[in-house]
């Protein structure tokens, strides 16, 4: 006689272990959509900010904000890279040289106050020098009196330093454009919140150069929402792959 227990249907039942893949599967998946989606986003986002840079920063110059509009000047997104016009003096002798590579190599961004009609002031990037100019008596041709009329980009302030260092007013070691602290460090007041980039309109002498403001931005949110949905998929895969073999019957997982 043939014994039942070798024809009986087998129970197919979920172990344990099958039960915690899919648990992380579903966990890591959903995980890894939502950053790719989130990187998706973040590409509309910098897609946006570019284009409202370029359209600013190459938009006929308007006048500088006056002071009484500077206390609404709180969002750098509302004005940074919008491209205007302001003149007055140099005050060159309140100027301060912050340290910078640049496309030029090493130097610095000779950031000098500009008084206007009202008394009140704007800090003006006027350009790179390299580190042998950085002392204004080897440029004194670049270092203009009198009236000047200036078209440059607004910029927020910096208040971060460079490589870990952070600014040194009381020895004249600057390594961000920190608006404030220089503004107290030159001994004026009434000055604008933000400076300005200046264009690359040619300097008596060839110094400062201007119009070195950065207009490129990293853009890579593509690739990064590609990687982690391909990751996803990938997870999936997996997942499928270990659930298969944890429940297949054991002879199967044997032959496997």
């Amino acid at each position: 006689m043939t014994d039942p227990s070798t024809t009986a249907p087998q129970k197919h039942r979920i172990r344990p272990a099958a039960i915690v893949v899919l648990f992380l599967t579903i966990v890591l998946t959903g995980s890894l959509l939502a950053l790719g989606t989130w990187q998706v986003k973040r590409l509309s986002w910098k897609l946006d900010l570019i284009a409202r840079i370029e359209a600013r920063a190459h938009a006929a110059p308007v006048e500088a904000p006056a002071a009484a509009e500077w206390p609404a000047l709180t969002d750098p997104a509302g004005y940074e890279y919008r491209r205007v016009k302001l003149s007055g003096t140099f005050l060159n002798d309140k100027q301060v040289q912050v340290y910078t590579v640049s496309d030029l190599g090493p130097g610095y961004w000779v950031m000098t106050p500009l008084r206007r009609e009202d008394g009140s002031s704007v800090i003006v990037n006027r350009g790179f020098v390299p580190s042998d100019k950085r002392d204004p008596s080897s440029r004194l041709e670049g270092e203009p009196a009198g009236d000047v009329e200036i078209v440059g980009l607004m910029r927020a302030p910096e208040t971060g330093g460079l490589f870990l260092r952070t600014n040194d007013p009381a020895n004249g070691r600057w390594y961000s454009r920190n608006i404030p602290q220089i503004s107290q460090a030159s001994g004026l007041s009434d000055v604008a919140p933000f400076y300005v980039d200046a264009d690359a309109t040619p300097n008596p002498g060839g110094l400062p150069v201007g119009g070195k403001t950065m207009l490129t931005f990293p853009n890579n949110h593509l690739s990064y929402a590609v990687t982690w949905y391909i990751l996803a998929a990938m997870v999936v895969a997996a997942g499928w792959y270990v659930l298969r073999n944890l429940n297949a019957p054991k002879s199967k997982r044997d032959e496997d």
